[in-house]
């Protein structure tokens, strides 16, 4: 008899393997006995996630005209930690509401072949975006403060990025730290550092994060 934990267990051991061990079928049963949606491209889903035209700059503008800013989240198909981003720091509310409220955004597939067009108006495939744009892990968040509309570039357009999986209290803060625009007068380890003494003058302990 095939259970829930044994289909789990056999399925997140053969993703250890590495991508493409399992094809698109295998990935949404996984994620539908974990109660997570999982498209026909293999990626996890999440029903804020944009249907974009795949045009950086005017889904950046876009956002910017709602008072928004654009977040690009890059993951592929197999991916253990892209699952974790979504089973763990997409499950906690105040993770995901705060990405409603500020944030438009677009899933991008390392590996994909959709075109996408940059913000130098040079139209690419994802899989060569992301070499463009030196994407070499999954999950990578990148995250595009409203005020850089109009960016001509990667490096004049992207405010802060999350290489790899971060966990949920180190997740938040990147966010905060954007839409505060905190980086505009301290490195991200300091606002960090600054965050921990406040919560620890409160009494809250950030480490149960």
């Amino acid at each position: 008899m095939i259970t829930r934990r044994g289909l789990l267990q056999g399925t997140w051991a053969a993703l250890a393997l590495g991508p493409g061990v399992l094809g698109p079928g295998a990935l949404r049963a996984a994620g539908a006995a974990e109660g997570l949606e999982v498209g026909d491209d293999g990626l996890h889903k999440q029903p804020w996630f944009m249907d974009s035209f795949l045009e950086m700059g005017d889904d950046l503008q876009t956002a910017a005209d709602e008072g928004r800013s654009l977040m690009v989240i890059w993951e592929q198909q197999g991916c253990p930690y892209c699952r974790e981003l979504h089973a763990v720091n997409f499950a906690r509310s105040e993770i995901s509401d705060y990405i409603q409220q500020h944030f438009d955004v677009v899933q991008l597939d390392m590996f994909g072949s959709r075109e996408v067009l940059d913000f130098d108006g040079e139209a690419l495939e994802e899989r060569a975006l992301a070499e463009k744009w030196f994407v070499n892990f999954t999950p990578t968040t990148q995250l595009f403060h409203l005020e850089n509309t109009g960016a001509g570039s990667l490096r004049a357009a992207e405010t802060f990025r999350m290489p790899g999986y971060l966990k949920p209290f180190h997740y938040l803060s990147s966010l905060e730290f954007v839409v505060g625009q905190h980086y505009q007068n301290q490195r991200f380890q300091r606002y960090l550092q600054d965050k921990f003494a406040e919560l620890r003058a409160k009494g809250i302990d950030p480490d149960v994060w």
